[in-house]
């Protein structure tokens, strides 16, 4: 069986540090929301774990592809999954997997996912309703990112016995939703 992650064999606290700041510093760029370098569709998007990101903006193509599909009139909806989307396949990307980099990864999807929630509740004035749309956009990300046994039990495994004590990052989105028209 091939690896899933490729480990840097015993990283330094420098080479860990190095990492955690890059977690913290990616993000989504307007380019991403907009759609300036979409890339093509793969042709087998589930023939490695980690999917392919032709055009390097940390996002699996295909399900980047399938944003745009479900959402093309609705930039904020964009914005919030293709940031949830970022950190969903950087769980199955990272290069150091340690306590410290599982954590950094996790105050990151905390941190989109309650972007996401805190929009729609925005959104929304009907708190149930709002709801209702959070679970979906969530449900909508999962369903594509850990779609297959071997991506689903990749994130469990980078998550299991990895997790530190989480710092409270907020629900600040990467991209401010107040300059996007809808």
């Amino acid at each position: 069986m091939i690896p899933i992650f490729k480990y840097i064999s015993r990283p330094s606290e420098k080479e860990t540090q190095a990492q955690v700041a890059k977690i913290h510093a990616t993000k989504i760029t307007m380019d991403d929301v907009l759609g300036t370098n979409l890339p093509p569709r793969p042709k087998d998007p589930d023939k490695t774990v980690q999917g392919y990101d032709v055009n390097n903006n940390g996002i699996r193509d295909d399900v980047e592809l399938d944003i745009w599909e479900m959402y093309p009139n609705s930039q904020k909806t964009r914005a919030v999954l293709l940031q949830y989307a970022l950190i969903k396949h950087m769980e199955l990307t990272q290069l150091i997997v340690n306590k410290e980099t599982v954590t950094a990864v996790a105050e990151e999807r905390s941190k989109a996912y309650f972007c996401i929630s805190n929009t729609t509740h925005l959104l929304l004035k009907d708190r149930t309703e709002a709801g209702k749309l959070g679970d979906e956009l969530h449900e909508f990300i999962q369903k594509r990112h850990d779609n297959t046994k071997e991506r689903d039990r990749a994130t469990a495994d980078f998550y299991e016995g990895n997790i530190g004590d989480k710092k409270d990052l907020g629900a600040e989105c990467d991209i401010d939703l107040s300059t996007l028209p809808d």
